[in-house]
């Protein structure tokens, strides 16, 4: 085990004008610094950048062009019941007999999750749609119509 050569609190040693740093600039001036900013990671900072900052140097992971992200907006199988009425009064949505359609791509949904319960019978057209949306919606007597590929 090494041997602690300092004593553990060195600072502000007894109450004098100096500190125990001495009378001529000790602690004073820039040379005290080490550097300016970052001057010193790779050197004579290592000890910090080890315990401090451990990832400061290296390349970390690989970031995705934002244009290549495509933001999920999906919907639940239980809104899209609850709204149909009233997107039947404002046009948005047809009826062919007793079924109810509805283009959710044009309502700016690309995904129908499946939570919620679903009463009417519709016919849904959407780009993606989950497993448990699709069974949902065919268990109310209804149809999906994925316009994209199919997720579960």
């Amino acid at each position: 085990m090494v041997v602690r050569r300092r004593k553990k609190s060195r600072k502000l040693r007894g109450r004098s004008r100096t500190m125990g740093w001495g009378r001529i600039g000790q602690h004073r001036g820039s040379g005290s610094r080490g550097g300016f900013g970052a001057a010193g990671m790779h050197k004579h900072m290592w000890t910090w950048v080890v315990k401090y900052a451990p990832t400061w140097f290296g390349k970390h992971g690989f970031n995705r062009p934002l244009t290549l992200a495509k933001e999920a907006r999906e919907i639940n199988v239980g809104e899209v019941d609850e709204r149909a009425e009233k997107w039947l009064a404002e046009g948005i949505a047809k009826q062919e007999g007793d079924t109810i359609i509805v283009d959710l791509s044009k309502l700016g949904f690309n995904k129908l999750a499946g939570r919620g319960k679903i009463t009417k019978k519709l016919k849904i057209i959407v780009p993606h749609a989950t497993s448990r949306a699709i069974e949902k919606v065919r268990s109310a007597g209804g149809e999906v119509v994925i316009t994209g590929k199919a997720e579960s």
